[in-house]
């Protein structure tokens, strides 16, 4: 049976201009402009650029005002406007090693050709609420000194000089890098489709996958062996031009994690890989995407597959925080021809029930009267 729904089409209306209200809050209070979204909320707004697969820091900031804060709406909208935008061509690789680092620290080595720079970070605050930036209180400038520009080579690369870590691998020159916003993802898939997935995948899942493998569920030791952030450039082949066109510069955030490995017959014990490179300041992303793809490598290290966080379906196919979000509110939508259906099998199950239960129930008392 379909029960009629009368009035939807104003009651709908309605509801949208009820948000807009809600969304505005007090008309006292002055409206939020992006560039405050933009400067003092950054990390969110890295965070919707990053997920939502679009490099745009207002579009973003205006995806978290119209979603009232919900990051995960937000991440929806940013990825419904990206599909309508044209592709013009690919950039070349970046590349990270010649970074404008704004924060580079490693957990395997103190002391590193270019330093450590702490940046901004959370790591040595304290928690606690801090009553002055309710006030308003000036913040100081940051402290500055001049420095000479140094080179800053990656870990892996210290590593590799000794040959204690596996090789990056050249690329095939004839390889053309899967796009994800353009194909269906199919299993098994490459690790650059897989890197993909991952970097637009839901912090949170990942997150916990990531703390899972540390946990035992895929005995694996990580070390970190570098985290980067900062801005690099963006370059573009042009077929009429016999030089790379540069576009500008983007900032990311990098982590290259460093695992055992204990070697096998085609390979000697040596440190392996996981990588994370996502859009903005998200260091934590970038941690929890190199520790799943060093997880989801296990088949192709020869290692036994005996965790969620090492089956590269169950994690691809849940890590998508849009499809995963489309699929569970689906259940507040109108389902009542459905329920109806359910409902009268378990009416008619449930009376078949206490039908046996009552020809039981006769025929032990039949048994109790010949007794």
């Amino acid at each position: 049976m379909y029960v009629a729904v009368k009035g939807g089409e104003a009651a709908i209306a309605n509801a949208h201009r009820l948000l807009a209200d809600r969304r505005r809050g007090d008309r006292s209070v002055p409206a939020l402009r992006l560039d405050q979204i933009v400067e003092q909320l950054a990390l969110g707004v890295d965070r919707v650029m990053s997920e939502g697969s679009l490099y745009d820091r207002e579009l973003a900031a205006l995806a978290v005002v119209q979603a009232r804060g919900d990051m995960i709406e937000a991440i929806f909208l940013v990825r419904a406007y990206r599909t309508t935008l044209p592709r013009f061509g690919y950039t070349n690789p970046v590349d990270t090693g010649a970074m404008q680092v704004e924060r580079r620290v490693s957990a395997t080595y103190k002391d590193l050709p270019g330093g450590q720079v702490l940046g901004p970070t959370f790591d040595y605050t304290h928690r606690l609420l801090d009553p002055e930036l309710a006030a308003g209180a000036e913040v100081e400038m940051p402290a500055q000194r001049p420095v000479e520009p140094e080179a800053m080579p990656r870990v892996s690369a210290i590593l590799a000089h000794e040959g204690l870590i596996e090789a990056d691998g050249d690329m095939p020159l004839d390889h053309v890098p899967g796009d994800i916003t353009r194909e269906p993802l199919q299993f098994p898939m490459a690790r650059d489709i897989r890197l993909q997935a991952l970097s637009r995948g839901d912090e949170g899942f990942l997150l916990a996958l990531g703390y899972s493998t540390q946990r035992g569920y895929a005995r694996n030791h990580p070390f970190v062996g570098e985290i980067r952030i900062g801005e690099v450039e963006l370059e573009l082949d042009v077929p009429e031009l016999p030089f790379a066109v540069p576009l500008g510069s983007i900032r990311v955030t990098e982590c290259q994690m460093v695992n055992q490995f204990k070697g096998s017959a085609k390979a000697p014990p040596q440190f392996t890989r996981g990588y994370g490179l996502v859009f903005g300041q998200s260091e934590r992303k970038a941690m929890a995407m190199a520790l799943c793809d060093r997880a989801l490598r296990a088949s192709e290290l020869g290692e036994d597959v005996v965790a969620a966080a090492q089956d590269e379906e169950f994690v691809i196919s849940h890590s998508d925080n849009v499809q995963a979000t489309g699929f569970v509110e689906h259940l507040k939508l109108p389902h009542y021809v459905d329920f109806q259906a359910e409902l009268g099998l378990v009416r008619r199950m449930r009376a078949e029930y206490e039908a046996r239960q009552n020809e039981d129930k006769a025929a032990e008392e039949k048994r109790e009267a010949a007794e």
